[in-house]
């Protein structure tokens, strides 16, 4: 379980140091939007108050307590289910890049009241409206990981 530990820690850890520097540093909170590499990478400011691409995002404290209880419920859940059915090496880190991601954004959410999006990424003429973040990525790898690598244990 050391695995799972450390691999969240440094996940939660680069998430939430990418948005300090992001939104803060280079304020884009006030800017909206930096071009690095258009249109293949640009920073655009986005508050998510719901879940991927803003789904059920009534902006609503009802909301944003619940998803921030789904997300410490997941975070115990995938620690039980590791714990329960060991996994190897990798399902281990995939476990702790979901779980330092979904508590990467539970801080966002304590914080803003919503998760600091800004990552936007566009490729061949198509012009893509949505931002994620650090802890966006590390939560699509980590599940697609356990997924894949999650435990031995045959379903009956």
């Amino acid at each position: 379980m050391i695995t799972v530990f450390w691999a969240g820690f440094w996940t939660f850890l680069a998430d939430q140091a990418s948005k300090y520097i992001v939104v803060h540093m280079l304020d884009l909170r006030v800017r909206g939007e930096i071009d690095v590499l258009p249109p293949i990478l640009n920073l655009r400011m986005a508050w998510n108050y719901g879940v991927n691409f803003g789904l059920f995002s009534q902006n609503s404290d009802l909301a944003r307590w619940g998803l921030i209880a789904l997300a410490l419920i997941i975070c115990l859940v995938v620690l039980w289910w590791v714990g329960r059915d060991r996994p190897g090496r990798i399902g281990l880190l995939s476990a702790g890049l979901l779980i330092g991601g979904a508590l990467g954004n539970v801080v966002d959410r304590l914080l803003y009241g919503a998760v600091a999006d800004f990552i936007n990424m566009s490729c061949c003429g198509i012009s893509n409206p949505y931002a994620f973040n650090v802890a966006d990525i590390a939560i699509f790898v980590g599940a697609f990981g356990l997924v894949l690598w999650g435990g031995t244990k045959k379903a009956a």
